[in-house]
């Protein structure tokens, strides 16, 4: 039987669960052990398709199509495991499943209730997880903090989870704020005594206490939280604030972190395997010079929305052993007239994904000026679509060439919808997404970052390159380097006479590990390294 690991948070949202969840993953998983992860919103969405990234960051999507929360590219980077539609699951989507089986009769009309059907829901998917991954280890971050009233359901089938668990085979994990006073020169203990009590109030005991501080955790602070919160000081983890997010499993496993979580649940203490991520740390401390990168995208007040896009040029840079100098663009912000002034400096320039006609027009501006200058290019989802659009403008002769997402009457929808996704209405559920295979074509950019022909990427959008115009987009320059198996959709596309100019449909940042950067950000970064030298 599984073992499972809960996740809480206390005193402020943002402390890092996510990041500390995934570094036990890391931990557990180098020791050995089969480690998968899973997060449980309390929010009433049914998944976060839907909700803008400045709402709520990146949408992450998992191989087998799910639309997950972020963290999830957290656990899938840390741990190096491709997680699944079973891996996050939001308060709505148990809400809606239990509405969807009263209407059905399924509870003979008696009353249904939170307690127990809301828990015992939730407690399915716990099992569920367990069952279908095989994982020894299952860790599971409850979203929110402590306190709020929408996540009180989930902490109560936690505690029940427990109860019907033998002893050792649950325990849980709370990640708390230790704030510095710089009045007083002191690290304060205070909000983690009243989060823990808050916590015990719910019947729950947390059996480690992770404090997140930017400042040291010093012995003392560490014995007086044990003191109030029922743990040995042993019990209490320090996590300062670390130059990357890469380092906190480090930080964690030399105070004995994931030994002690192993002794807690009975299990042995393997040898711990850390010298790929030591290695992936010395090299980004080793890193010289630097090499500058634009993101022109339309979320770019909340750099989470681009989230997987900037840690897979991180690991990237790693690889070519230069620091990434990473400049989010508003692409509402800039046009044909001051598109060379905002971009002049830039040594590669990136347009990511996104939905809707705002700043496309200034997409599209990002990418002529890095074709007509030699900018090195790489352009995901929409930005294959906003080069599509430039060249079929500029050097194809289709003058206002746009997408029919945008505009249905118009002379050259280049991009558009194919013919079985016109009726689909339902935007929780758009047409292409998860892994797709593509076929890449010999002798391209993208075959030679690549290597091999056939390859998988994770998708998230409806619209395609319009087939009625590839011939003639063909014809004039633009090389069509990816296409589905049967040839019918176009995957990826490329430029070649220029340094580096490559688009995929796909989202490659989603597979990206800090110990395996992804081949198109490898090609991508290389060719800003050569520009800049």
């Amino acid at each position: 039987m599984a073992k499972h690991i809960f996740v809480t948070g206390g005193v402020v949202s943002s402390l890092g669960k996510g990041i500390t969840a995934a570094s036990l993953g890391h931990l557990l998983k180098a020791r050995g052990y089969r480690v998968t992860m899973q997060k449980m919103d309390p929010y009433l969405n049914v998944d976060p398709g839907t909700m803008s990234p400045f709402q709520h960051g990146e949408v992450f999507v998992t191989e087998d199509g799910h639309e997950g929360d972020l963290d999830l590219g957290h656990y899938e980077r840390f741990i190096d495991e491709n997680l699944s539609r079973e891996s996050n699951f939001t308060q709505g989507s148990i809400y809606r499943s239990l509405i969807a089986r009263e209407r059905r009769g399924d509870f003979l009309g008696g009353t249904v209730q939170v307690i127990p059907h809301v828990t015992e829901a939730i407690k399915e998917r716990l099992r569920r997880i367990a069952e279908q991954s095989g994982a020894d280890i299952v860790i599971s971050e409850i979203g929110g903090t402590i306190g709020d009233i929408e996540s009180l359901p989930f902490i109560e089938a936690a505690r029940q989870f427990k109860k019907e668990h033998p002893a050792g085979d649950v325990l849980f994990a709370h990640v708390t704020l230790v704030p510095y006073i710089t009045a007083a020169h002191e690290a304060k203990t205070k909000p983690t005594q009243h989060s823990v009590k808050e916590l015990r109030s719910l019947g729950v005991q947390p059996d480690f206490i992770v404090c997140r501080s930017d400042h040291e955790v010093t012995d003392p602070v560490r014995e007086k939280i044990a003191l109030f919160c029922d743990v040995r000081p042993e019990e209490v983890l320090a996590c300062v604030d670390a130059p990357s997010i890469y380092e906190v499993p480090l930080v964690l496993h030399d105070q004995r972190f994931d030994e002690l979580v192993l002794a807690r649940l009975g299990l042995e203490p393997r040898e711990a395997d850390l010298g790929p991520l030591r290695s992936f740390v010395a090299a980004a401390n080793a890193c010289e010079g630097e090499v500058r990168i634009a993101v022109v995208g339309k979320y770019v007040s909340l750099p989470d929305a681009y989230l997987s896009v900037m840690e897979a040029l991180g690991h990237a840079g790693v690889a070519h052993g230069r620091h990434v100098d990473m400049r989010l663009v508003d692409g509402e912000e800039i046009d044909e007239g001051n598109v060379a002034e905002a971009l002049a400096d830039t040594d590669g320039i990136l347009v990511p994904g996104g939905f809707g006609e705002r700043a496309f027009e200034g997409k599209i501006a990002a990418v002529r000026y890095a074709r007509e200058n030699g900018v090195p290019f790489l352009g995901i989802c929409l930005g294959l679509q906003a080069a599509v659009c430039e060249f079929a403008r500029h050097v194809a002769g289709m003058p206002d060439a746009t997408s029919a997402e945008f505009g249905a009457e118009a002379a050259y929808p280049v991009i558009d919808l194919m013919p079985e996704q016109e009726d689909v209405e339902d935007k929780g559920g758009t047409m292409r997404l998860g892994a797709y295979p593509c076929r890449v074509l010999p002798g391209t950019r993208a075959f030679e970052a690549y290597g091999e022909e056939v390859v998988y990427e994770r998708h998230r959008h409806r619209y395609e390159v319009n087939n009625a115009f590839r011939d003639a987009l063909q014809e004039a320059g633009l090389t069509v380097s990816g296409v589905s198996p049967d040839g019918r959709l176009v995957e990826m596309v490329e430029l070649a006479d220029h340094p580096w100019f490559v688009a995929s449909q796909g989202h490659p940042e989603f597979k990206s590990r800090p110990t395996r950067p992804h081949p198109l950000f490898l090609g991508f970064v290389s060719a800003a390294v050569s520009r800049r030298g």
